[in-house]
C-alpha cells in the first residue's frame, strides 16, 4: 500500500454518529482496482464496488488526476453562473443517453425527484388536478419521501406514514395490471419503472425487456410520460450505457446516479420526448447542481468508459461470470439471472449470513437482497484473471452454504 493519511479516530469514544446504518466490522483505508485494502493491508475482492457505484474500480488514475486538478482550480461557484464543466458533461450524458434535457442532482433520490416533479407538473399543464403515477412492487426508488412512497417495500415505508399520495401499485411486469390501472384511474399520467429491479432481488420481467417496449405503446396510447429509474442500472452496469438500449424504445424521463460519478455524489434527471420543456425556470433547483467538480467528474467517467471499451468489457466478462456460476452450480438448485456485470444468484433458501462467510473467510465482498439473492455488483472493467478470482472465492462459499 501507499502512504495514506488515516481518519484520526480515538476507538475508545463513543460515535456520535446517526445509528442508520447497519455496519460490517470492517473498514477499508484503499483500493485499487477491484480490490480493497484494509489498514494492515489485508487485500479483499470487491464485487460490490459500493454499491454499483465505482464502476471504473478503485483509484482509477485518471478520474483521480481529473479530481485533483479540479479540486485545485475550482470546486463551486452555482448555478447563478454559467458552468462551462457542467454544460460539456450535459451533452457527453445527452450523447450516450439520447436524452435531450439534463438536470444534475447529487444522488439516486433526488434524480428519482425531479422525475415525479416532472410527471406532476406535466399533468397539471394537462389539465389534471391529481396525478398518479404507476409504480411496481418490490421497487426501490429512494429514501426521500417521495420516492420511498414510490418505492414497493414496506419494510423500509414502516414509521414514515403519512406517505405522499398519488402512487398506484402494480405487479412488476404485469402488463394486463397497468392496462386495468389505466381503466380505473382516468388521472394517471406516468409510469416509472426499473428495468431491473435491483433491491428487489435482481429481477427483470417476466418478458424480459419487451416490457419496456409494451410500457412504451401504452404511454404512448395514454399520452403518459414513461419514466425509467436507471440509478443502479445505467453507466454501462448491464452491458450498455442504459439497460433501455437493450431495446429499440426510449423513454420520456431517465434517472440516474450511482455509477455517474464512480463514488463522487452526483445523478441525473434527463427527459426527452413528452418530458422536454416541462420544468422551467424557478421549478427545480439545487445548491449543488452540477458543480464544476461534480460535472468534471462525470465528464470524464464517461469519456472513460467510451475510450476504454468498458461497455463491451462488462458486456463478455458479465456474461463469462453468468455462465460460470451456471454451470460450476448446476446441482445445488440455484438460479443464476442478470445482465453485465449486475448479477443474481438466487438460493434455495436465505442466505444474509453469506455476507460474513464471503467476507472473512475467502475476503470477498458482496451483498444479500431480497432474502436470498447474492447481488454481485463488480467492476465493469474487471478482467478475466479477476473473474475466476471471483468464482474461485464465491463457488465453494455458496456450495458449502448450501450443503450445510
Amino acid at each position: 500500500m501507499n502512504n495514506i493519511t488515516l481518519a484520526p479516530v480515538q476507538s475508545d469514544q463513543p460515535s456520535h454518529l446517526m445509528p442508520v446504518f447497519g455496519r460490517q466490522p470492517i473498514s477499508f483505508v484503499q483500493g485499487r482496482g477491484s480490490y480493497l485494502y484494509t489498514e494492515d493491508g489485508t487485500e479483499y475482492l470487491d464485487a460490490l464496488t459500493g454499491i454499483a457505484v465505482c464502476g471504473l474500480g478503485h483509484a482509477h488514475p485518471v478520474l483521480a488526476e481529473a479530481i485533483a486538478e479540479q479540486a485545485a482550480t475550482l470546486i463551486h461557484t452555482s448555478n447563478i453562473f454559467e458552468i462551462p464543466w457542467q454544460t460539456a458533461a450535459a451533452q457527453k450524458l445527452a450523447e450516450v443517453s439520447g436524452m435531450e434535457e439534463i438536470f444534475f442532482s447529487n444522488s439516486g433520490a433526488e434524480s428519482n425527484e425531479g422525475a415525479i416533479k416532472i410527471a406532476r407538473k406535466f399533468g397539471h399543464m394537462q389539465g389534471v388536478a391529481t396525478p398518479k403515477i404507476i409504480v411496481a412492487d418490490h421497487s426501490f426508488h429512494g429514501r426521500t419521501l417521495a420516492t420511498l412512497s414510490a418505492t414497493g417495500n414496506k419494510k423500509v415505508q414502516e414509521g414514515f406514514a403519512p406517505l405522499v399520495e398519488g402512487f398506484i401499485r402494480v405487479p412488476f411486469g404485469d402488463i394486463e395490471a397497468i392496462e386495468e390501472a389505466a381503466i380505473q384511474h382516468p388521472d394517471i399520467v406516468a409510469i416509472l419503472v426499473e428495468p431491473i429491479q435491483g433491491e428487489g432481488g435482481v429481477n427483470t420481467a417476466p418478458q424480459g425487456f419487451s416490457y419496456l417496449e409494451q410500457i412504451r405503446q401504452i404511454c404512448n396510447q395514454h399520452n403518459w410520460l414513461m419514466m425509467l429509474d436507471e440509478v443502479q442500472t445505467g453507466n454501462g452496469r448491464t452491458g450498455k450505457y442504459f439497460a433501455y438500449q437493450h431495446t429499440n424504445i426510449v423513454p420520456d424521463v431517465l434517472t440516474t446516479a450511482k455509477g455517474l460519478g464512480n463514488g463522487f455524489p452526483i445523478g441525473a434527471v434527463m427527459t426527452q420526448g413528452r418530458g422536454v420543456g416541462v420544468l422551467t425556470t424557478g421549478n427545480h433547483g439545487s445548491t449543488y447542481s452540477g458543480t464544476t467538480l461534480g460535472s468534471r467528474i462525470v465528464y470524464t467517467v464517461i469519456d472513460l468508459i467510451q475510450k476504454e471499451k468498458i461497455i463491451e468489457n462488462a458486456a463478455n466478462i458479465g456474461q463469462y461470470l453468468v455462465d460460470q456460476f451456471r454451470s460450476q452450480l448446476a446441482e445445488y438448485n440455484v438460479t443464476v439471472r442478470g445482465f453485465g456485470m449486475m448479477i443474481g444468484i438466487e438460493l434455495p433458501k436465505d442466505c444474509a449470513e453469506l455476507v460474513a462467510i464471503a467476507r472473512d473467510e475467502h475476503h470477498l465482498i458482496i451483498n444479500v437482497t431480497a432474502g436470498n439473492v447474492v447481488r454481485l455488483l463488480p467492476a465493469l472493467n474487471m478482467n478475466h484473471e479477476q473473474a475466476d478470482d471471483l468464482l474461485k472465492r464465491l463457488v465453494p462459499a455458496i456450495k458449502n452454504f448450501i450443503a450445510k
